[in-house]
């Protein structure tokens, strides 16, 4: 059995119990793009350490999450053919005490290299410019912006998700990262974007793209950005702009600000506590957010002056 050919029976094994055709695509496109070139035509039992850091060394630095994930990938792969007799002796993909020793922690590199984001004293200037400009993609960052979505939540998003009258959009477990429903909380200026795209609906995608049936592009709101004149900042970088606003300019809780990014609990205590999703603290902050990201702000490196002064 060749590596590709146990990848590919593992994945037809276990499609039917992952969340989404989405997890399925990006199993199926990563082994090809990555491992396949390398160790898809060996036989899987001569796959080891070496090859293993062949694939995952060129893009370890620079595409650490697809690169980490992909490493686990591997490893599923090699387990199974070793529970099927196809290998023996222990997985070479393996992190502890494997190739956590001749790579980078993924902390680490997070340490070091943030996504880019822009200043939250900016976000109102920055706004101002983003409401000139015409198109889907606008009006698609400008919800990202305003509601602290991650990417693929904005460009993903049904109008079955959508309630209008109560201001609220619901994601299914499915659709995010963490696996759990999450709700987020529309202020007005949310809204009245929704509302706009909801009376040229040409689609049951909120912001459909090119192609019909399909939604938004994924590089569509970077696009925008660009246009800008932004190309030191992306998209999901927005997410930071609101948690340092939130951290900085206001005394709501941390469980609230990280609950309006939908990200989970730190411990099983808190898990254990915390059953609600705090819908109504959330709103008000969010409308605090939108009310911010409504007005230009002085910043520190930024001073107007008179030409010849």
């Amino acid at each position: 059995m060749t590596f590709r050919q146990c990848a590919e029976a593992y994945i037809a094994d276990h499609r039917a119990g992952w969340r989404s055709a989405s997890h399925a695509s990006q199993w199926v496109n990563t082994l090809a793009t990555y491992a396949y070139p390398v160790i898809g035509d060996l036989p899987v039992a001569a796959v080891d350490v070496g090859l293993v850091l062949k694939i995952l060394q060129p893009i370890w630095q620079v595409k650490t999450e697809t690169a980490s994930r992909l490493r686990g990938r591997i490893e599923s792969v090699l387990d199974w053919a070793a529970a099927l007799g196809y290998r023996s002796g222990e997985n070479p993909a393996l992190w502890r005490g494997r190739i956590a020793n001749l790579l980078t922690s993924k902390r680490k590199l997070r340490q070091v290299r943030h996504l880019p984001a822009l200043p939250y004293g900016e976000i109102g200037a920055f706004m101002a410019a983003l409401r000139a400009q015409e198109g889907i993609a606008a009006r698609a960052l400008e919800l990202l912006i305003l509601t602290a979505a991650r990417r693929s939540e904005v460009i993903g998003a049904t109008w079955s998700e959508i309630d209008l009258p109560r201001g609220i959009w619901t994601l299914a477990a499915a659709r995010m990262k963490g696996g759990r429903q999450h709700r987020v909380p529309l202020a007005p200026p949310a809204v009245a974007i929704l509302e706009w795209m909801s009376a040229v609906r040409l689609s049951d995608f909120v912001f459909p793209g090119l192609r019909a049936g399909r939604p938004l592009d994924g590089r569509a709101m970077l696009d925008v950005v660009r246009r800008l004149g932004r190309k030191d900042i992306t998209a999901h970088g927005f997410r930071s702009t609101f948690r340092s606003w939130a951290a900085e300019q206001t005394n709501y809780p941390r469980e609230v600000c990280e609950m309006a990014l939908a990200h989970a609990a730190r411990d099983a205590v808190e898990v254990a506590y915390q059953r609600g999703d705090l819908l109504d603290k959330r709103r008000k902050l969010m409308e605090a957010w939108a009310g911010y990201c409504a007005q230009v702000h002085a910043t520190d490196n930024v001073i107007a002056i008179r030409p010849g002064c």
